[in-house]
């Protein structure tokens, strides 16, 4: 099943939005918030000091968190897809390989059209090369898995001719970009990728770590990325002042929550609900990991605040492994249980971030999770029922991730009073 219409325009819209907000901005719309009275449009970006939430969301901070969010997803979609892929025999048309690779280039498309959104002549251009290095990616895995080390070397030699002709393609866009440092800082990109693959491939328990260390690069290259295209278009505001580093990491480790919990979950349904099997236990380390570095990074802030969180973000992954045996069991009282039990987690989890934030109404907190808790319940039925849909269901649910991130990062920066 392929990604509906409706959900491409979604994917792609928000990434639009974005961007044409930064675009506007260098262009002097009257209309897009700027960091300062002081800033003129079209001007180098601003120095003067900018507090907390206005911070968070000045042109080139929204221009980090936007290239954050599509690139962390480009990376567990490109996972996600080959591991699908692999776990079919290399049958790229079963309906769910089709699914997942449908979701995966919807990401590259909206990729493409935030970029073109500043650049225009450069979207269909940067569209065929972002293309062309997951089609590297595919013939690597195939090479891998059917032994065939020719194509598996050739995949890995046209992945380093990539890194070159990419890094062209961005300079010759945007010159504050040098080529050599864009290849350069496509290495590691490449290197865990491919040692993802290798895992996958081998069956190896460490493929979840490690396609969440592939993930974990992205936000530096949308940090690099965002400085280049924030000072070629003279925006508002610093992609490397604190407010934005903040956004840019809530963006990343929430969207890397939304995929290694589906990740997780489809690794328990598809060996029958057995939690203890070495898949799912490598999986679910993951998405634990995950968790352990949002506690540590709402930590760093609120000292006191770090267990409390881990407990209450444990809690509620917990409600939602209930919900996904109680659906695979056909046992309607669990799964509605888990239901209500995430009903009541939002609340409670409101009221803590409320007595750390006090900028974050602990209402408005409870509300902003009510789309996270029912599209994370939408994959899961999907994935119970062995729809294909399930791909871009969790696509759905990592979408509404920079919008939290947006909220909280805006919260804590006028707490923390950054700039």
């Amino acid at each position: 099943m392929n990604l509906t219409n409706s959900g491409k325009t979604r994917l792609a819209a928000a990434a639009v939005a974005t961007l044409m907000t930064v675009s506007l901005a260098a262009c002097g719309s009257s209309s897009t918030p700027s960091s300062s009275s002081s800033n003129t449009p079209g001007s180098s970006p601003s120095t003067t000091a900018v507090t907390g939430t206005a911070a968070t969301t000045t042109p080139a901070a929204e221009l980090r968190a936007a290239l954050t969010d599509l690139l962390t997803q480009h990376v567990y979609l490109a996972g996600i897809a080959l591991k699908t892929a692999v776990d079919k025999g290399g049958n790229f048309k079963d309906p769910s390989v089709v699914a997942a690779v449908t979701t995966l280039d919807a990401n590259s498309v909206a990729l493409s059209k935030a970029v073109g959104s500043a650049y225009p002549a450069a979207e269909a251009p940067f569209l065929q090369s972002w293309r062309q290095h997951i089609g590297f990616f595919v013939n690597y895995t195939l090479g891998k898995a059917t032994k065939n080390a020719a194509m598996a070397a050739k995949a890995k030699s046209d992945l380093n001719g990539y890194r070159t002709s990419f890094g062209q393609l961005i300079h010759s866009v945007v010159p504050e970009l040098p080529a050599d440092a864009v290849a350069q800082e496509l290495i590691p990109h490449v290197a865990t990728l491919l040692a993802t693959i290798d895992s996958l491939v081998s069956g190896k328990g460490d493929a979840f770590a490690l396609l969440s260390k592939a993930a974990a690069h992205m936000p530096m290259t949308a940090d690099i990325l965002a400085g280049g295209i924030a000072k070629n278009k003279g925006l508002a505001g610093d992609p490397d002042d604190a407010a934005s580093g903040l956004r840019s990491g809530l963006t990343y480790l929430l969207d890397s929550h939304v995929d290694l919990a589906g990740i997780a979950l489809t690794q328990a349904v598809i060996k029958g609900g057995n939690l203890k099997d070495p898949s799912v236990v490598a999986a679910v380390n993951a998405l634990d990991a995950n968790s352990v570095a949002l506690s540590q990074a709402v930590g760093s802030a609120y000292p006191a605040a770090a267990t409390p969180f881990l407990q209450s973000w444990r809690q509620h992954i917990g409600f939602f492994v209930n919900y996904t045996l109680g659906k695979a069991t056909k046992n309607a009282a669990m799964a509605a249980k888990a239901k209500s039990d995430l009903n009541g987690y939002r609340t409670s989890f409101g009221q803590l971030i409320n007595s750390v934030v006090p900028e974050l109404p602990a209402d408005a907190v409870a509300q902003e999770l009510i789309p996270h808790v029912q599209t994370l319940l939408d994959t899961i039925d999907a994935l119970v029922a062995g729809k294909p849909a399930v791909y871009p269901d969790l696509e759905t649910a990592a979408m509404h991730m920079p919008g939290t991130a947006k909220i909280l990062a805006g919260g804590i920066a006028a707490n923390k009073k950054l700039s």
